[in-house]
């Protein structure tokens, strides 16, 4: 049973800190590990304190940050190639005298420093959020030329962890079809929340709530503001909405929320193309960065960049519906966060939220057309879609499947098998790895060079 066998001493590693899904997972598993009498230390690449979660700068949590020091890209090129290094840096950090032992480290994201981190003879979780082979486009033959040593890092070094996990069966599938060398079939950790952090009552007082207030019946949209979310499939959606549902202009608004970091200039220019696609469609937009003090009255899309954690109780506790616009989605934390709330969510019929979301009970799968996602909103705000029966169905399910006590459970007992089994393939791995690993890091870098100038 969790709890009765001795604590272990365990360290998460992440790269960045920030603000995201993949980030608040390891956030709720560091917390949830420590609750149970483990010692936690989470070790990142950056962590930046006015842009994190805040178990993470209030003390919860022991954060040490590594390798911040190198640079993430050079003039906007070999973010793959720096991230790697980033977390070399890192992993060689732990190899010093100075550093604690640990019984298991868990990597997620990057699997490149799991070799490294063999050397401190810790076991190795590693938990694939999505091959990162798959997340790049290669436009040219230089970048294709590229990203062969960089991929084939990829797959030897995932192969050296102890042991796999993977965030969805979606992802599972798509493990299997990426990495042919790895015979493990890698066992499925779905993400959860932790409820009470999604209990908390709308603090209306608060200058950043009452700047959302609003009589308009909200729609609302979570993600990052990357183009890979297809945020343009919300904005397209309620301007359909508008023209061709005669909906009353002032009657409802869409609000845009998500992680935004300046230094990603994805990020920025992502932005600018979604207020201009809403210029184009002649809704008035507008954006409310950090020390906004109003919104005007007019607003039909609002964008809220980074929104912290008070805005989104609001918006969770006062919109009709969520918009989730990504297709082939690895897992989809969202969906998960608006069902707890009580809200029915729109989602693409791809991916993550094919497993999270029960289409017709807790919310609609659909093609990603925005005539589509208008129907199905027209019919939420209408009444004639049982937005209240969906959303208590929602609700119940995330409460049965996606809460941290079922998610620390799995983890835990995961991590002590780990922890206690031997893995061959990993074994005959690592070693693999440091002798071809060589090799391929410097190719990765030559090849880089020429990409740069």
């Amino acid at each position: 049973m969790p709890g009765k066998e001795k604590p272990l001493r365990i360290a998460l590693v992440h790269p960045d800190l920030g603000i995201g899904g993949a980030e608040r997972l390891v956030v709720d598993a560091a917390v949830g590990l420590q609750s149970r009498g483990h010692s936690i230390d989470v070790l990142t690449s950056h962590h930046d304190p006015s842009h994190c979660f805040e178990e993470t700068r209030d003390g919860t949590l022991n954060v040490s940050v590594l390798g911040d020091w190198l640079p993430r890209q050079i003039m906007g090129k070999g973010h793959i190639l720096f991230a790697i290094l980033r977390g070399v840096v890192l992993a060689l950090s732990m190899l010093l005298p100075t550093s604690p032992a640990y019984d298991v480290i868990v990597v997620d994201q990057l699997s490149a420093s799991i070799p490294i981190l063999r050397f401190t003879n810790a076991k190795i979780l590693f938990y694939c959020h999505f091959p990162d082979k798959l997340l790049t486009k290669r436009e040219s033959f230089l970048k294709k030329l590229y990203r062969i040593p960089v991929d084939l890092l990829e797959e030897a070094t995932t192969k050296a962890a102890d042991e796999i996990v993977v965030n969805s069966k979606f992802t599972a599938r798509i493990f299997k079809g990426s990495f042919p060398s790895i015979k493990r079939v890698p066992q499925v950790l779905y993400p959860c929340i932790h409820l009470p952090s999604y209990s908390e009552k709308v603090d209306m007082s608060s200058p950043l709530v009452s700047l959302l207030a609003s009589n308009k019946k909200t729609i609302l949209s979570i993600n990052r503001f990357e183009r890979k979310k297809n945020i343009e499939l919300a904005v397209l959606a309620f301007s359909e909405l508008l023209e061709k549902k005669n909906i009353e202009n002032d009657a409802v608004r869409l609000v845009v929320a998500g992680g935004y970091d300046p230094r990603v200039e994805e990020n920025k220019e992502y932005l600018r193309e979604l207020e201009s696609l809403a210029a184009s469609l002649g809704l008035n937009s507008f954006v409310a960065f950090a020390g906004c003090d109003s919104i005007p009255g007019t607003t039909q899309v609002l964008f809220l960049p980074s929104f912290n954690v008070e805005q989104r109780t609001y918006l969770l506790a006062n919109s009709t519906c969520l918009l989730y616009t990504p297709s082939n989605e690895h897992f989809g934390i969202v969906p998960v966060e608006s069902m707890y709330a009580g809200l029915p969510v729109i989602a693409v019929n791809s991916g993550g939220p094919m497993e999270t979301i029960i289409d017709g009970k807790t919310g609609f799968l659909l093609q990603p057309e925005p005539a589509a996602f208008a129907d199905a909103i027209y019919d939420l705000i209408s009444g004639r879609g049982k937005a209240k029966e969906l959303g208590q169905a929602g609700k119940k399910r995330v409460e049965e499947t996606f809460t941290s006590v079922v998610f620390i459970d799995a983890l835990e007992a995961i991590i002590r098998s780990t922890v206690s089994g031997k893995n061959p393939e990993a074994s005959m791995a690592w070693y693999l790895c440091l002798s071809v690993g060589a090799w391929v890091i410097l190719v990765a870098v030559a090849v880089a060079y020429h990409v740069l100038i």
